[in-house]
């Protein structure tokens, strides 16, 4: 089971990489951030046909999306220096709450 949640933690690690390349890919004008951005989600999107052959395929969205968004909006706030208000910031603590929550509780695929 610690393999599957690896390959979640790669999954998300690729995901939040691409999306933190659109930016910089300038609307894909840019060939070098545009191929790295297509190579991770590529991979994410690999890594995630092993993890919902032993999770449910909700706990996985949930999981890759929820914490997916909270590392984006920590890395927005560190390298593009965009502002979250505190309700934002309670809000994304609340979905890691909630991804750990959903987690806790969840049946495993045989």
């Amino acid at each position: 089971m610690l393999k599957t949640y690896l390959f979640l933690v790669g999954a998300i690690f690729c995901e939040v990489a691409g999306t933190m390349l659109l930016p910089v890919s300038q609307n894909f004008t840019k060939l070098i951030p545009t191929t790295f951005l297509a190579i991770f989600y590529l991979i994410a999107l690999y890594l995630l046909t092993f993890v919902v052959n032993k999770l449910p395929i909700a706990i996985v969205y949930a999981t890759w999306s929820g914490l997916g968004i909270f590392t984006i909006a920590i890395l927005g706030y560190i390298f593009f220096k965009q502002t979250l208000a505190w309700q934002a910031i309670l809000g994304l603590f609340l979905i890691v709450i909630g991804v750990v929550l959903v987690n806790s509780f969840t049946v495993k695929i045989n």
